[in-house]
């Protein structure tokens, strides 16, 4: 019987031991692609000091020029929508001004898991910029963080003096986030995905990497120089990883409560769309985005797809400078925060 439980045991420990194999192997590639990331991508701005942390930006353009702030969406950093349209505004005059969004790139996770809340990084957002002495600004939103420019002018009215969206996620979405099955479900459990993102997560998304690149592209082909220019390889690293997470786990729910106020925005309102957009469909978002907010203005642009910021940058650079003059006459920066 003694023989029997113990060849019972060696049985159910060879599995065990091949996980475990796996998670140390999965965790020193972890390391080795996270040591390798922060060198050949180290922070390209100054950081800002909020309460908890810091926040990393990326700036261009006269100091003295109308401010604009660039969001970005998910799975990238603020070298995104800086390499896409924000050097173009920078060349207008514009004081560009990218942000980390809490979690991304060099930017801090402050508040941890709560940060998945659009409104949460609007309030770390808006208090930065109270630090910078920045605002009211235009506030450039891509994706994801469309939803987040939407907070920022709903709840720091006094930080936003125009709303520029691009492909923005900003409506209910349940026909969209179909349920996760088991394994999915298991895996975003917090033991589970901080195991992850620290073992297997690097290198798998590292492989599957140009590929999310071609579809985020689609119906474009990708920018052969996309992934170099915007930094892509800085959401590889394990905290980046579970941030990505619990940001797209968390937005369902943000929206469904945040988009019962749209009806109370009242500054202008820039709504930039592909219609060929497979990953934000516009007749899904930006198009009830459009009636939801009074005197929105909504363009479509045929044939082009999420990536608009860069595959047609140049329209969309001057969608925002028309937006801009519309503002002529109002105040631009506000005193620094004396704190």
């Amino acid at each position: 019987m003694t023989r029997v439980v113990g060849i019972l045991l060696t049985v159910l420990a060879l599995p065990l031991a091949g996980v475990g194999l796996v998670l140390i192997l999965g965790g020193l590639a972890s390391l080795a692609i996270t040591l390798w990331v922060g060198s050949t991508y180290p922070p390209r701005g100054p950081f800002v000091e909020i309460a908890g942390g810091r926040l990393a930006t990326i700036q261009d353009g006269p100091l003295d020029g109308p401010p604009i702030v660039l969001l970005h969406g998910a799975s990238a950093n603020a070298s995104d929508p800086m390499e896409g349209v924000g050097r173009l505004l920078a060349a207008r005059g514009f004081r560009v001004i990218a942000f980390d969004r809490p979690g991304f790139g060099w930017s801090d996770r402050i508040a941890g898991a709560e940060a998945a809340a659009p409104a949460v990084q609007a309030r770390l957002i808006a208090e930065a910029l109270r630090r910078m002495g920045i605002g009211p600004a235009i506030v450039f939103g891509h994706s994801w963080a469309g939803a987040l420019a939407l907070a920022l002018a709903l709840d720091h009215p006094d930080r936003v003096s125009a709303l520029a969206l691009a492909a923005p996620v900003a409506m209910p979405m349940p026909d969209q986030m179909p349920a996760l099955p088991w394994y999915w479900r298991l895996a975003v459990k917090p033991p589970v995905a901080w195991l992850l993102s620290r073992t297997a997560g690097p290198p798998l998304a590292q492989h599957f990497l140009p590929e999310a690149a071609r579809r985020v592209f689609q119906p474009q082909p990708a920018m052969p120089d996309y992934a170099e220019r915007a930094r892509a390889a800085l959401v590889l690293r394990p905290g980046t990883l579970l941030a990505n997470v619990q940001d797209l786990l968390g937005l369902p729910a943000a929206l469904a409560a945040q988009s019962r106020r749209y009806a109370e925005i009242r500054v202008p309102t820039l709504i930039v769309s592909g219609e060929a957009d497979p990953i934000v469909r516009s007749a899904a978002q930006a198009v009830p985005l459009a009636r939801a907010i009074p005197d929105a203005r909504l363009v479509l642009l045929p044939g082009i797809g999420h990536m608009l910021q860069y595959v047609a940058a140049d329209r969309v650079a001057e969608e925002v400078a028309a937006l801009s003059r519309s503002l002529k006459g109002t105040v631009t920066a506000a005193p620094a925060d004396p704190r």
